[in-house]
């Protein structure tokens, strides 16, 4: 973690809580992201844990990991979620003309990614590539994915293929990766695409974002609140004793 002066020691991770501007810099970083549900599931997957513990910034994406920063440390931290650090990236970018490269989901969702970006960030340069839908990448799959990224030669690459393989996945091929900005923000390629609807500002704004999610979507969205909800409330009490 490069970025020390901005962040908090929580739950064995180092937590960004800085200016998103700084970002851009001269060398190449990873952001990824930590909530409730990625925390949990980081507690079985040793290598999930290592990729989130190496990223160059881990971002407090969820209302769960903001108030354990504050139990645990006694630390006021924003919530920083996925979608608002694309839309950060994405009006930065706009402003010189900078480009990026979506790589991740199907190639349905990135045409309409596509679509909406060239309509409200015309000065961005973009591109994508969908890789095959299966539980592990052959080398093939991976060459393929790493050529598509690099033949573009994107200021920022978003990478979309859920938690925890997009992570995993980009801890293990960063070296291999040309651009400067890394990002893990998996649904963000939805809700932009607009094949999910992110819930409304209202429901950020309570701290509520998680249920509204799992009211659009009860059956995909159930077990990572109600399920590792209580788990994750578990750990956090449990790490506030010792």
């Amino acid at each position: 973690m490069k970025y020390t002066n901005s962040t908090v020691f929580c739950l064995g991770y180092s937590i960004y809580h800085g200016d998103l501007n700084d970002l851009f810099c001269s060398e190449k970083i990873v952001v990824d992201t930590l909530n409730q549900y990625s925390y949990c599931i980081a507690e079985q997957d040793e290598q999930f844990k290592n990729s989130l513990k190496n990223a160059d910034i881990l971002l407090p994406d969820g209302i769960g990991i903001v108030a354990a920063a504050k139990v645990l440390e006694r630390k006021k931290i924003r919530k920083i979620a996925g979608a608002d650090l694309h839309l950060h990236l994405l009006t930065e970018m706009n402003k010189r003309g900078g480009s990026c490269f979506y790589l991740g989901s199907s190639q349905t969702t990135i045409d309409k990614i596509e679509k909406r970006l060239h309509k409200e960030f015309p000065n961005i340069k973009m591109k994508g590539y969908s890789p095959p839908f299966s539980a592990e990448f052959s080398l093939s799959d991976n060459q393929k994915m790493i050529k598509a990224a690099n033949s573009f030669n994107s200021e920022v690459l978003f990478v979309g293929m859920t938690a925890p393989k997009q992570e995993k996945w980009v801890f293990e091929h960063k070296k291999e990766l040309n651009a400067k900005v890394i990002c893990s923000i998996g649904a963000v390629f939805d809700f932009y695409a607009g094949t999910v609807k992110r819930p409304s500002k209202i429901w950020r704004s309570l701290g509520l974002e998680w249920l509204g999610r799992m009211l659009q979507e009860p059956k995909r969205m159930w077990k990572r609140y109600l399920y590792y909800g209580p788990i994750f409330l578990y750990y956090v009490f449990s790490k506030r004793k010792n």
